[in-house]
């Protein structure tokens, strides 16, 4: 793999795309961007930009945020939902995607203090919306790590040897 190359980081909401991107681009000495990092800084919170303009033309200006960070040699964190966008996918083909998969039992405790427009009932929004999802997650997807029993620590030494393969 390129110093080049970006890495991506999708899955679900909660998984911890952010928590494990920040300390994989410390390990790899990359910088690290989260894309609703970079939406918030732009537009405000996404919650009252869903409220106000709708999921679509979140989706478009999210994949427009997405895009424009692929051509940096960053760890980039995604938004849940944002395999969605089929422009998005495509654009993925220049990074290497590391899906974060889970099987859920820590999401609760993970969702309960974030403002998460699509979770109006909880977990099990986020259960439907994950089973709805995961394909896109798994098509993407260059490696993908289970994280629902590993530390921290372990995910990101996971995703290390795994990108090694790609030298």
């Amino acid at each position: 793999m390129s110093s080049q190359t970006a890495i991506v980081l999708v899955g679900p909401m909660g998984v911890g795309k952010t928590t494990i991107g920040k300390k994989l681009a410390k390990k790899l000495g990359r910088e690290f961007i989260d894309s609703d990092v970079l939406f918030t800084k732009a537009h405000g919170e996404i919650s009252d930009f869903f409220a106000e303009h709708g999921e679509s033309k979140f989706r478009e200006i999210e994949s427009e945020i997405v895009i424009s960070q692929l051509a940096n040699p960053i760890v980039l964190a995604t938004g849940g939902g944002a395999v969605l966008n089929e422009r998005t996918r495509q654009a993925f083909s220049v990074a290497k995607v590391i899906y974060l998969a889970t099987d859920g039992k820590h999401i609760g405790s993970r969702l309960r203090n974030g403002n998460r427009p699509l979770l109006k009932n909880g977990v099990s929004d986020w259960r439907a919306i994950y089973e709805a999802r995961r394909g896109l997650y798994e098509q993407v997807a260059d490696i993908t790590i289970d994280t629902s029993s590993a530390s921290l620590q372990k995910s990101i030494e996971a995703i290390t040897e795994e990108l090694k393969k790609f030298d």
